[in-house]
C-alpha cells in the first residue's frame, strides 16, 4: 500500500515522540506502528466493503487504486463524487493516539509488554477493546477510534518485545484478544533468559532453556534506572539502561538490522495479523455498517428535519410529517441511507430540543409526536431552531426547515451563514402559504422571508415555496435533494430579477444532471451543445423532462446526456435562483493522498 501524506507526517511524529520502544524504520528499512496499522486498516476496510456490497447483490470493483476509487465502489454509485477526507480524518485519529502512547506511557511497562508484563499488556488490551464495542454502541465513534490506536500499538508491542517470534511461532498468540484465554508459561522473575551479548547485535540471546521449554519471556526497559532482575533479558537500544547490565544487548526487534532482519519481519508480519484479528472482532460485534461508521465511511449525509410547531402550522404539519416520512422512507435499506437522523422543533419563544438516532423508524416515531400550538405573532424563532441544529449535526449534513411564516430571530443571520460555510451543510426550506402569512406583518417580518432565500444561497440549498395542496406534489422533488450523490455545477441568484443566459459545462464523468429554478412568472429555455432548444412549456421534450411545483421549476436533462458547454436563458419579472446538481463519478486521483 503506497504511503499518504498523512501517514507520512504521523509516522515522523512517531518517531519525535520517541525513538525508545516502538516500531522505527532502521537504516536498513523497517516498519513502524503507523504502517503496520494503515496496511491493516486498509485491508480489513476492503474485506468489509467487499462484504456490503456482495451482501447487496453488486460486484466490488474498484475503477482504480485511489481512496476515492475504493470507496466509491464501496458505498455504491449512489453516493456520487465520494470524498476520503472523513475516512483520512478517522485513521489519523487512530495514527496518533497509537503514537502518542509512546509519549503518554512511555514508562508504563504493561503498555508496550516489556519486563515480563504480560498479564497487565493483555488487560489492556481486553478491556480496552470491550470499550471501543461500548463505545461503538453508543455512537462515540471517535472515543472508540481513540482507544483502538492504542490498544493496536499494545498489541503490535507483544510481537516486538517479547520472545514469541524466537520461540518458533508463525501465528498469532489467540489470548491477546480473547478473554476466555489466559497467558501461560511465563518465565517468573526468578529465571535467567537471557545470555551476556557483549555487541549487544548477538542474533539469539536467549537461554536454551527458555527455547526448549517455550518460556514467555520480554526484555525489561530502564528508562531511569540500570536495575533489572539477575539474569533478564533487556529491551535493548541506547534509551535503555538496563542494557548495559549482564546480561547485555537486548531482544527488541522494532528496528530492522542485519543480526535480527528475519525476526523484525516475522514480528511485523504477526503484528498486522493481529492487528487485522482484532479488527475482525470489532467488525464481528459491530456489524458491516457500524464498523465502516467507525472508520469515518458514511453512507450518505445525515438527515435533519427543522419543524415549525406554531399554531398556524396546523394545517401543514400533518404534510410536513408526511414529507419528512417520505424522505426518510425513500432512503431506507439503500445505499444512500443516511446514518444518521436529527430533529429539532421551534415555536415562539421555545426551540428545541435536538433529537438525535440512527434509527429511521425511531426518527419517524419522533416526528409523528409533533402537534401545532401557541405563537401569536407572525414570526417566529426559526434561526435560533436551525443554530441549534447546525452546531448539532456533523459536517455536509442536509437539512430541511418546514416553516409558514417569516424569521423573528433575523439578529443570527451572520451566525447561521457562518456555520453553513463552516460545516459545508445545505439548508433547504420549505414554505407553506397560510392564513398567517396573508397577515399584515412587520418590515422585519418581510426581510425573514427573503432571509431564507440569502441563506438558502449561502449554504447551497434551495427554497421551495408551495401552497398546502401542492405539498405532496412537490415530495419528488424535495427528495432529489436529499441524495447524497449530488454535486453542485452551477448555482446562481439574481435579485431583482434580470434577463439572463447560464452556460454550465458537463463532460462524461456527469450524469443524472438536473436544473432547479425557483421564482414566479419567469420563463426560460434550455439549449444544448449542438444547438437544440426547449421551451419551459414543454413538459417533455428531446432535451428534458420539466416540472413545476409552486414556486420550483425541475428540469431533468434526457440520457444520455450530451457532452459539451449547455445554457439556459431567463426571463423574469422577479427575483429568481438557478441550480444545476449532477452525480459526478469518481476519477482516479494520483499522487500521494
Amino acid at each position: 500500500m503506497e504511503m499518504r501524506s498523512e501517514v507520512c507526517g504521523v509516522a515522523l511524529l512517531v518517531m519525535l515522540l520517541s525513538g525508545v520502544q516502538a516500531f522505527l524504520p532502521g537504516g536498513n528499512g523497517g516498519n513502524t506502528h503507523v504502517t503496520i496499522t494503515e496496511n491493516a486498516l486498509m485491508k480489513k476496510m476492503s474485506e468489509v466493503c467487499k462484504a456490503v456490497v456482495e451482501s447487496e447483490g453488486r460486484e466490488f470493483k474498484p475503477t482504480g487504486s485511489s481512496v476515492e476509487e475504493l470507496l466509491g465502489a464501496c458505498l455504491g454509485s449512489a453516493t456520487g463524487q465520494v470524498s476520503a477526507a472523513k475516512f483520512h480524518e478517522a485513521l489519523n485519529q487512530i495514527y496518533m493516539e497509537n503514537s502518542l502512547v509512546d509519549r503518554d506511557f512511555m514508562a508504563s511497562n504493561p503498555h508496550h509488554f516489556n519486563s515480563e508484563s504480560f498479564s497487565g499488556g493483555r488487560t489492556l488490551i481486553t478491556q480496552g477493546t470491550a470499550a471501543i464495542k461500548a463505545n461503538i454502541r453508543k455512537g462515540s465513534f471517535q472515543a472508540a477510534r481513540e482507544t483502538l490506536g492504542r490498544v493496536l500499538h499494545t498489541l503490535q508491542d507483544f510481537y516486538s518485545h517479547s520472545n514469541w517470534v524466537e520461540l518458533g511461532n508463525k501465528a498469532t498468540y489467540p489470548a491477546l484478544i480473547r478473554p476466555d484465554l489466559t497467558i501461560s508459561n511465563i518465565a517468573d522473575i526468578y529465571t535467567p533468559t537471557c545470555s551476556d551479548c557483549a555487541s549487544g547485535t548477538c542474533p539469539n540471546q536467549l537461554q536454551p532453556f527458555i527455547l526448549s521449554r517455550k518460556k514467555l519471556t520480554s526484555g525489561y526497559m530502564g528508562l531511569f534506572s540500570a536495575y533489572k532482575p539477575k539474569g533478564k533479558c533487556s529491551h535493548g537500544g541506547a534509551a535503555d539502561l538496563s542494557s548495559t547490565q549482564n546480561p547485555r544487548g537486548g531482544i527488541s526487534k522494532d528496528e530492522r538490522r542485519a543480526h535480527n532482519a528475519d525476526l523484525h519481519n516475522t514480528a511485523v508480519s504477526l503484528a498486522t495479523e493481529a492487528s487485522l484479528e482484532l479488527l475482525e472482532d470489532i467488525r464481528g460485534a459491530a456489524g458491516n455498517k457500524d464498523y465502516l461508521r467507525l472508520m469515518g465511511i458514511a453512507r450518505s449525509a445525515v438527515l435533519c428535519f427543522v419543524i415549525d410547531t406554531t399554531g398556524s402550522m396546523a394545517d401543514d404539519i400533518a404534510e410536513a410529517k408526511r414529507v419528512s416520512y417520505s424522505i426518510i422512507d425513500s432512503k431506507k435499506g439503500t445505499q444512500d441511507e443516511p446514518s444518521e437522523y436529527i430533529l429539532v422543533p421551534f415555536n415562539d419563544p421555545d426551540f428545541g430540543p435536538l433529537i438525535r438516532t440512527a434509527d429511521p423508524d425511531v426518527m419517524k416515531a419522533e416526528i409523528s409526536k409533533l402537534g401545532a400550538s401557541g405563537g401569536g405573532d407572525a414570526p417566529e424563532m426559526c434561526l435560533s431552531g436551525l443554530q441549534l441544529a447546525l452546531t448539532g449535526a456533523p459536517a455536509s449534513s442536509l437539512i430541511y426547515v418546514f416553516t409558514d411564516a417569516p424569521a423573528k430571530d433575523t439578529h443570527l443571520e451572520k451566525n447561521i451563514k457562518a456555520l453553513t460555510h463552516r460545516t459545508k451543510s445545505a439548508v433547504y426550506y420549505l414554505l407553506t402559504a397560510s392564513t398567517r402569512s396573508k397577515r399584515s406583518v412587520s418590515p422585519q417580518a418581510r426581510s425573514g422571508f427573503q432571509l431564507y432565500y440569502d441563506l438558502a444561497l449561502a449554504s447551497g440549498g434551495q427554497v421551495i415555496k408551495v401552497s398546502k395542496a401542492d405539498l405532496p406534489r412537490a415530495t419528488d422533488i424535495i427528495i432529489d435533494t436529499s441524495t447524497s450523490a449530488l454535486v453542485t455545477i452551477l448555482q446562481k441568484a439574481r435579485d431583482p430579477g434580470s434577463v439572463e443566459s447560464f452556460p454550465f459545462l458537463l463532460d462524461a464523468s456527469v450524469s443524472k444532471v438536473t436544473v432547479y429554478i425557483t421564482g414566479d412568472s419567469l420563463k426560460f429555455t434550455l439549449h444544448s451543445p449542438s444547438g437544440v432548444s426547449q421551451s419551459d412549456s414543454a413538459g417533455k421534450g428531446s432535451l428534458a423532462v420539466i416540472q413545476t411545483v409552486g414556486n420550483l421549476w425541475r428540469v431533468q436533462l434526457n440520457s444520455p446526456i450530451e457532452t459539451g458547454l449547455w445554457n439556459i436563458s431567463i426571463v423574469p419579472t422577479q427575483a429568481y435562483t438557478i441550480k444545476v446538481t449532477g452525480e459526478r463519478h469518481p476519477r482516479a486521483i494520483t499522487g500521494c493522498l
